[in-house]
């Protein structure tokens, strides 16, 4: 391609040697001296100058020199880089991204057995779908939000009576607020530059943790949603001053607030990142002008609190019918400290989350891996600090987004209170930081072409050019592999990193041989089921009977401990078959360290005998 006749007349090469690259320091130019530049830098300054008739818009984002070197009142950015939507090629991706997320969170919804936090969010819906009641508990269970979304969708699809329900149509819940993290993207446009947006997106799609857990119905992947919401929504209001953005942070705030008391930490971590990059903006920036942004509005902040608030108090209040509750919000956080200082079985070492993200591998089994989320998360954090090769993208939100992740990572590693999927809300600040540094690498690659032949042959441009964004697809492609062995084949095996305390398929199998003993018994779903557990361990089986109507549940031995059917905690060693009016079926694993055994009645046993005769031998 013939391009030295489109470089004569550059209206950007008017700018080129009072730039950016002269404001950071990195070049120096004086009458009758030769000029100071490095390399890279002068190849950054370079390709911001070059038009895009040489590059083409869809292969690179070269801003201009203003866009690239100063930091605009909030208003003139808003209005000379973001137009509110982003070009159809970009949402084009974006859509795809979701596809892939999609289809990746779709294919074994309903096959991992149902953990038992997902079995006491389910029974809590429970009792909101039937009787129009939700009381919030300061003990346990977490925020109303997760309930009322599901009652949303319930709604909406026309779900039928709760006996009916499915693991599916419950995961459909934190499956669409996964997908929404894509959807949410646009938002940011500005702050991760299209190009970032693109692979942040589908990163999105294809980190296993984040298809694993959209999986998953608790409240996790809610809050890292209503988390980006403020986050996105704030960063609007940050470059409009508009007020419609400022209440819609105020509701992501609400949100966050209602679902789940964790919350504190991410706002804590926004808290601590925009104090550092504002103090880095105006004291360590020596690229940014001292233009003075718009005031912050009172009123617009005080109307976004004001939202917040009627968002908490609807919430809690069970929508006015349980006022308790409001008290009961902040009451909560005695027992979780207490959990977060050490008075939980989940307690772990400061590496948990590393361990698990970064290199996973019990023998024998695959090895599990998001360190390319990392790599490239550091990548584009480093980027943001030297404001290098960042496109479109904004150096003051890229630091934001680096403090506030990484401060987010250090306060959940620090907690002696660790599950799994908490990482969530620090990885998806990773996963955004990724999609930059891919960006970046992306822009290398391609500025790489711009390099006289003598420095790098033709065969070799070409080869640099196309295969960082091959080798970053290719990553992305690994990334989806794991997530669809993890929802998969892996889905409730403990040699998968995202797996923890997993109910164990062993409990489907029981629930289905109760089904059958219904079936086959004069009594139907009449049956009298006693649930017998070591100190209230006998979750999930209330979500597997849950088309029984007269089924009981103790903590320990009760006087009375017979019935048509009794599942019960091995450890308590009941015997109950020796009185031979009993039958101990087997034993089965609720989860790897917990076992019950399984007792029927005779009665109720020979008439399943009756309807299901014995298969004959072969023989």
């Amino acid at each position: 391609m013939e391009t030295r006749s489109e470089w004569t007349d550059l209206p950007k090469f008017s700018l080129f040697f009072s730039g950016p690259l002269a404001r950071d320091g990195a070049y120096t130019h004086s009458p009758g001296k030769r000029n100071q530049c490095s390399d890279v830098a002068l190849l950054d300054n370079f390709a911001q100058a070059i038009p895009d008739s040489v590059l083409g818009t869809a292969s690179l984002e070269f801003p201009s020199m203003q866009q690239a070197g100063t930091q605009e009142s909030p208003q003139s950015v808003s209005r000379s880089t973001f137009s509110g939507v982003p070009p159809p090629t970009v949402l084009l991706l974006l859509a795809i991204c979701a596809v892939i997320g999609l289809w990746l969170r779709c294919q074994h919804l309903g096959l991992r057995p149902m953990h038992n936090d997902e079995a006491v969010n389910a029974i809590k819906f429970r009792e909101l779908w039937e009787n129009g009641s939700w009381k919030y508990d300061p003990q346990e269970y977490h925020g109303p939000s997760l309930a009322y979304s599901t009652l949303v969708l319930s709604w909406i699809t026309r779900a039928p009576a709760f006996e009916q329900f499915t693991e599916r149509r419950l995961r459909a819940v934190a499956l669409v607020y996964g997908l929404g993290l894509i959807l949410l993207l646009p938002l940011v446009a500005d702050g991760l530059g299209r190009r970032g947006m693109v692979w942040a997106g589908l990163l999105t799609a294809v980190s296993p943790a984040m298809v694993f857990y959209s999986d998953y119905y608790i409240h996790e992947m809610l809050l890292v949603f209503f988390t980006f919401l403020a986050l996105g929504a704030a960063w609007r209001y940050w470059r409009t001053r508009k007020i419609g953005w400022a209440l819609t942070a105020g509701l992501g705030l609400g949100l966050m607030d209602a679902t789940k008391e964790t919350f504190l930490l991410s706002l804590c971590a926004a808290g601590i990142a925009l104090v550092l990059n504002q103090a880095w903006n105006r004291f360590l920036d020596a690229s940014a002008l001292p233009v003075k942004p718009p005031r912050l509005s009172l009123w617009h902040l005080a109307a976004a609190a004001g939202v917040w608030a009627v968002i908490w108090l609807l919430f809690y209040s069970s929508f006015c019918t349980n006022w308790a509750g409001l008290a009961d919000s902040f009451k909560t956080y005695l027992p979780w400290f207490r959990r977060a200082g050490g008075a939980s079985p989940h307690l772990h070492s400061w590496k948990f989350y590393l361990h698990r993200l970064l290199l996973f591998h019990p023998a024998p089994g695959p090895i599990w891996s998001e360190a390319l989320i990392f790599a490239l998360a550091i990548f584009g954090a480093a980027s943001g600090f030297i404001r290098k090769m960042l496109g479109r993208a904004s150096a003051s939100f890229v630091r934001f987004l680096a403090i506030y992740s990484f401060a987010l990572m250090a306060g959940y590693s620090l907690l002696a209170y660790k599950t799994p999927w908490c990482a969530l809300s620090f990885w998806h600040g990773m996963i955004l930081q990724a999609g930059v540094g891919a960006a970046v690498l992306h822009r290398k690659a391609a500025l790489a072409t711009l390099l006289p032949p003598v420095i790098l042959g033709i065969a070799a441009k070409r080869v640099v050019r196309f295969a960082v964004p091959i080798l970053l697809l290719a990553g992305a492609a690994n990334l989806g592999w794991q997530a669809a062995l993890a929802t998969g084949t892996f889905a409730a095996d403990q040699r998968n990193p995202y797996v923890y305390a997993q109910t164990t398929p062993e409990v489907e199998k029981a629930a289905d041989e109760i089904e059958a003993l219904a079936n086959a018994s004069p009594k139907g779903h009449d049956l009298a089921i006693k649930v017998i557990g070591c100190d209230g361990d006998y979750w999930p089986l209330p979500w597997y009977l849950r088309r029984f109507k007269n089924v009981g549940y103790w903590d320990s031995m009760p006087s009375e401990p017979y019935a048509d059917v009794m599942l019960v905690c091995s450890k308590l060693q009941a015997a109950l078959d020796e009185k031979k009016t009993h039958l101990m079926r087997h034993e089965f694993a609720l989860r790897p360290s917990a076992m019950m055994e399984f007792y029927v009645e005779l009665e109720v046993w020979k008439s399943f005998l009756s309807k299901n005769p014995p298969k004959p031998d072969a023989d």
